[in-house]
């Protein structure tokens, strides 16, 4: 019976997650209530009070329900016993950029982190949550870079706090621009190309090298 009931809770938070997915998308985030998702998924305000403190924490795990199955393989790229740490990176970036052009959920929430959410008040630890997200992301694309670099993958001079936010930078903006303006982007059949241009500035771009009159 216990078993039964965790099946059940988790059923239920599940359901809440999906229709706050559609209520946001169709609404936007601040104009979207407790209210219009509990009825989205047939449950009361109160069901959504047991599994979330409010809307920002309905948001944020939502938002992970896309990121955290990507954590195993951000692991890979910075792992010192990968014998092909760019490699998982640009696998990383590829499964990232066409998992969200061909997977509807991924696409959804995306949408709704660009175009649909406004950080007013009631979402500020959302937005800190999303900062220290993002800060994260470049450490651990700098820790990848650095791995790379420490298998002859990449220059030894490379300037890896630059690389990581050029590389980050193109991530995000090759996300929003799929949200903005999707059929201009066929991001679905052109990603490992676009990734792969990406890693060719990294390894060739005199731009993306250290500096050595910063270093003396």
């Amino acid at each position: 019976m216990v078993r039964r009931t965790k099946e059940e809770a988790l059923e239920t938070r599940n359901r809440i997650l999906d229709a706050a997915e559609h209520v946001f998308f169709e609404k936007g985030v601040s104009r979207s209530s407790l209210a219009d998702i509990a009825q989205a998924a047939g449950v009361t305000r109160g069901a959504i009070y047991w599994h979330f403190e409010n809307k920002g924490d309905l948001f944020t795990a939502m938002f992970d329900r896309v990121i955290l199955p990507l954590d195993e393989m951000k692991a890979a790229t910075v792992d010192p016993d990968e014998p092909n740490p760019l490699g998982r990176i640009k696998e990383l970036c590829v499964l990232c950029l066409r998992d969200t052009a061909t997977d509807a959920r991924r696409r959804r929430v995306f949408e709704i982190l660009f175009l649909k959410c406004e950080f007013v008040e009631e979402m500020g630890p959302v937005m800190a949550r999303h900062q220290g997200n993002m800060r994260e992301g470049l450490m651990r694309i700098e820790e990848g870079l650095r791995n790379a670099m420490s298998k002859g993958q990449l220059p030894p001079n490379l300037d890896a706090p630059r690389a990581a936010r050029v590389l980050h930078s193109f991530i995000t903006g090759a996300l929003r621009d799929m949200a903005t303006l999707p059929d201009m982007f066929d991001v679905a059949h052109h990603a490992e190309q676009h990734v792969e241009a990406m890693l060719d500035a990294l390894r060739y771009s005199p731009a993306l090298r250290v500096d050595p009159a910063a270093q003396e």
